[in-house]
Formats: structure tokens, C-alpha cells, sequence
């Protein structure tokens, strides 16, 4: 053969020209490339104007904590100078209503009567004593009696008059102390407020 390839041996010389995987691997990766930083720019506009981010937010905004509240609004209730008790003896014990009334005199409450307890009740308060009054005394007298004396039990009956019966039973023992009765009646009055969530 005469011209530019010319057969030296058994093997034959390649016609075509070599492949340049160089140069494919490389546009390939650059392409990529590109797409990958217009993708990452698109992502960054549209956070921009949604207002997503984060950096900015955190820069811009600032984080308030809402105030403690409280469990319940804060209740009032009279003061023993505006509670007339009624004490009654229930019990086979002498003189146990006088010495019930003259307690409750020193810690402020006004007397009524004072006396045993009657038919209908008599030697029948198994417990530490029984608290009679007008419906609305559930909500005044009751509680403030109550805490002067754990474990009585309320009970309401048809008068319409304010004064409360205090009906002393057999687990009678004392009066709780002026500190006790203080620090009860001021947990019913005003609960503590709730924590604060974390911030």
C-alpha cells in the first residue's frame, strides 16, 4: 500500500482516532456543577422571599417568654368577724361546745348559740364535727371554718339565714393552730401561680 499507512507486520494500524474520555469526564462534572450552584441559588432566592431564613429570623426576631399565670383566679372569702357560728356538742363529753365556742372567739368569729347538739343529731357525728348552713355558706363561712378545723364535713340545709352550725363528733381533738388555719385559708385564697414554660 502506497500513502500514509503502510502494513509493517501482522498487526493492522487503528483508522479511526482515539477516544477523549478526558475530555467527557470533565464536561461532565462541569455540567453537573453548574446545575448543582443554580439549583443551590434558586433555593437561596426562594428562602429570601418566603422568609425562611434562619440566620435572618434569628438576627430580626426576638424570642419573648409569656408570663406566669395563674392555676386559678384568686378567691376572697369573709373574715371570721362576719361569720356567726352556732356551736353544738354532739358528743357524750361535758362542756366541750363552751370550750369550742370560747376557741373560736379568740380567733375572731362571731358566737350564736351554744349548746348540745340536737335530737337529730346528738351522739350521731362520727367524725371530727358536722358544718351546717345555707347553700351560699359553701362558698363564704365553710371553707373558713374548715380550715380551722381539718377533717369537717359541709353540709347544706333549707335555712336563709348566714349563721353556720358547728356540730362538734366524737373524733374531735382541737383546733388546728392560728398559723395552720392562716396558711390554709390563704393556699384556697390565692393559688400559686404555674411555671413559666422554658424559653
Amino acid at each position: 500500500m502506497g500513502g500514509k499507512y503502510r502494513v509493517t507486520g501482522k498487526a493492522y494500524p487503528r483508522m479511526r482516532r482515539p477516544r477523549r474520555r478526558r475530555k467527557l469526564v470533565l464536561s461532565t462534572v462541569a455540567a453537573a456543577a453548574v446545575l448543582g450552584l443554580a439549583g443551590w441559588g434558586t433555593l437561596q432566592l426562594v428562602d429570601v422571599f418566603t422568609g425562611s431564613d434562619k440566620q435572618a429570623s434569628a438576627a430580626g426576631r426576638v424570642k419573648t417568654c409569656p408570663s406566669p399565670t395563674a392555676t386559678a383566679p384568686a378567691r376572697t372569702f369573709p373574715k371570721p368577724a362576719a361569720i356567726k357560728v352556732n356551736v353544738y356538742n354532739a358528743t357524750p363529753r361535758g362542756g366541750l361546745a363552751k370550750a369550742a365556742a370560747k376557741e373560736l372567739e379568740k380567733r375572731g368569729f362571731v358566737i350564736g348559740e351554744v349548746d348540745n347538739a340536737p335530737a337529730a343529731y346528738d351522739k350521731k357525728v362520727p367524725g371530727t364535727a358536722l358544718l351546717l348552713g345555707a347553700p351560699t355558706a359553701s362558698d363564704g363561712p365553710f371553707p373558713v371554718l374548715s380550715t380551722q378545723l381539718p377533717g369537717v364535713v359541709q353540709r347544706t340545709d333549707t335555712r336563709r339565714t348566714a349563721d353556720v352550725d358547728l356540730i362538734i363528733g366524737t373524733k374531735f381533738k382541737a383546733f388546728s393552730t392560728p398559723a395552720a388555719a392562716a396558711s390554709a385559708l390563704s393556699a384556697l385564697a390565692g393559688p400559686a401561680p404555674a411555671p413559666s414554660p422554658t424559653c
